[in-house]
């Protein structure tokens, strides 16, 4: 152990932090997952049997040992916990949503700032291979100005789950899970838009919260539609993106987190390969050309390799709470619009 490693405490080990946050942890030699809060010390044992288990956050935040803390907790959680460890003086990482409202967010931005703590939100997704070759794509100008862009987070799902996902709440429902990933992809790509319209509801029998979005983005003439289902037995084109020089389509999620689940992990060889490329067809006149774009290696692990160097000092943070922000406030307007049922929010 060196004077730059930095020991890592992880509150929650339910799906996000087992598959997540724990083994990108681990997958970094610079950070030393050094103890986790959980109610079920044997789950945790069963995986990482050297690493200690603390019964509450409370006794977590209370090691000296713990320089970072990880939130993995549901979302009605995250501010208060991240509140608790900024003012314990430890760095914080909160899963995403960071919070379930925007003057929660600003908060801990502004209590950060105060404890000279580097706060970072988990937008794992700016990771994902498909979106790397996107931004990729669009940065080389090889489609043009990019006038449409069609993202989808689709699942099938139709039986309801007695989770607190989709139970009535503050943060619960897929727009805030899944549209969290997709407004912050659509923010690193175009910045903030002008305006939005939102359609998010409920469509299983017995839903309790929306599990279903269709949004639009505003940006001058440009339009970005995200759209995630929970009926969504045979997925279409994970995105369709049309620019004034051609067209790319992309279909599959990225692999990462079903590696994840399966137990494999970062640093394996192929971690984050996708074998699925793109097709991109571009138009130049009257010759039309097409040709497969092959998928740029996914990498989860890049995002607690940039926490660590924010923390030393040796870059900026991955994913700081301002940009964080601006997700809250797109998520937020966009529900409120849904709820009115307004033709058109400007932002």
């Amino acid at each position: 152990m060196t004077s730059e490693t930095i020991r890592v405490g992880l509150i929650g080990y339910g799906y996000a932090g087992k598959t997540f946050h724990a083994p990108l942890i681990a997958a970094d030699a610079g950070l030393v997952l050094a103890a986790i809060a959980s109610r079920d010390p044997a789950k945790v044992h069963a995986d990482w049997p050297d690493v200690a288990v603390v019964p509450s956050p409370q006794a977590l935040l209370e090691r000296d040992d713990i320089d970072l803390v990880v939130i993995a907790t549901p979302n009605i959680t995250h501010y208060p916990l991240a509140q608790a460890g900024l003012i314990a003086g430890k760095h914080v990482v909160v899963d995403k949503p960071f919070t379930t409202t925007v003057t929660e967010a600003e908060t801990l931005a502004e209590l950060a700032v105060q404890r000279e703590c580097v706060l970072s939100v988990f937008h794992n997704r700016r990771w994902d291979g498909d979106f790397l070759t996107l931004c990729e794509l669009v940065q080389s100008g090889e489609l043009g100005e990019i006038m449409y862009l069609e993202s989808h987070y689709d699942r099938f799902r139709p039986l309801v789950r007695d989770r607190w996902r989709e139970q009535v709440g503050p943060g619960s429902g897929i727009w805030f899970d899944l549209g969290a990933h997709v407004l912050d992809q659509a923010i690193q790509l175009f910045g903030l838009p002008d305006a939005l319209q939102a359609d998010i509801v409920a469509q299983r029998p017995g839903a309790r919260v929306d599990d279903y979005f269709h949004v639009q983005l505003h940006y001058g003439a440009r339009r970005v539609v995200l759209h995630g289902s929970s009926l969504v037995a045979a997925p279409g084109p994970r995105f369709i993106v049309h620019g004034r020089n051609g067209s790319f389509l992309k279909y599959g999620l990225d692999p990462q987190e079903d590696a994840l689940k399966a137990g494999i992990r970062p640093g394996t060889e192929g971690w984050g390969d996708d074998p699925l490329p793109g097709l991109l067809t571009t138009v130049h006149g009257d010759a039309q050309g097409q040709r497969r774009v092959p998928t740029i290696p996914g990498n989860y692990p890049a995002f607690y390799q940039g926490v660590r160097k924010a923390i030393l000092g040796q870059a900026p943070n991955p994913v700081p709470p301002a940009e964080a922000i601006s997700v809250m406030r797109l998520l937020e307007l966009a529900q409120q619009h849904s709820l009115e049922d307004r033709k058109i929010a400007r932002i």
